[in-house]
């Protein structure tokens, strides 16, 4: 079966939380069909949705307290001189709200990690979700000029860095670009295998308490990852595969760059 435009992450994402159109939803399901492999994870996030709503349902059908009602909330503020303690039990009442509507409990809950391994999940998982859905320019620098691109990022990182190879596990450099973080400029190499599926690997300078750490696995926004440390640089390997599926790359990737730092201290 043919379709207008690929189905893209946030078509299955839209899938999973019913908020496509009919037609576009027939076509999403016609493609699930087509591509089990896709639809196993599909079929992920919609446990993990529903999980998700299993575990709130008790605090999203119980009654607000009556300290957080509003008409209560708006008394007390005439009440005060100082708007501070309003605008507090406000912001709580708002997003109790958003909780009783959806996941969006959880979210305006969880602080965002800041710092470490945590934290470049995070932004590995937010760049893969920009560029790698982009069919027209996903990257600035194409594989094919392997060498401008490993110097460009290199430079800006201010640490020799290479695009690691990862054909001997079924992927191919698409090529990579530069990106913005909290923590400074990273280089993100992007990699398609012959099914179309493309992995992104993340690379920054870390702070200097976390100039080593462990692989961590990790999900965020929709995307699953390995993140860790060596030697000052931080890496994060996300894709559309299971976490479980990226450790073998990750454990392929590692090596290449222990290997490369370990020819640097020869040299």
């Amino acid at each position: 079966m043919t379709f207008d435009r690929p189905v893209s992450e946030d078509d299955l994402h839209g899938y999973v939380d019913d908020r496509l159109d009919p037609g576009r939803r027939e076509e999403v399901e016609a493609y699930l069909q087509a591509n089990p492999r896709v639809a196993t994870r599909v079929a992920d996030y919609r446990g993990q949705r529903d999980a998700l709503r299993a575990a709130f349902a008790p605090a999203a059908a119980a009654p607000l307290p009556p300290q957080l009602n509003l008409e209560r909330m708006v008394a007390a503020r005439h009440a005060r001189t100082s708007s501070v303690g309003w605008r507090l039990a406000a912001s709580l009442a708002v997003t109790l709200a958003l909780g009783a509507s959806g996941g969006w409990f959880v979210r305006g809950l969880s602080v965002p990690p800041q710092a470490g391994v945590a934290a470049l999940s995070r932004e590995a998982a937010y760049s893969y979700r920009v560029y790698a859905s982009d069919r027209t320019r996903p990257v600035e620098i194409a594989g094919v000029q392997r060498a401008a691109l490993t110097r460009w990022i290199s430079n800006r990182l201010k640490r020799p860095v290479e695009a690691p190879d990862l054909a001997a596990v079924g992927y191919r450099l698409m090529g990579g670009r530069l990106v913005a973080t909290p923590h400074g400029p990273a280089g993100l190499f992007l990699y398609e295998n012959d099914q179309g599926v493309r992995l992104a690997v993340l690379v920054r300078a870390m702070e200097e308490k976390d100039q080593t750490a462990p692989m961590v696995d990790n999900h965020f926004n929709g995307v699953d990852g390995v993140a860790w440390a060596d030697d000052g640089l931080g890496y994060g390997l996300t894709g559309p595969v299971s976490a479980g599926v990226l450790r073998p790359i990750a454990n392929e990737l590692r090596r290449q760059t222990l290997a490369q730092a370990g020819d640097e201290v020869r040299s």
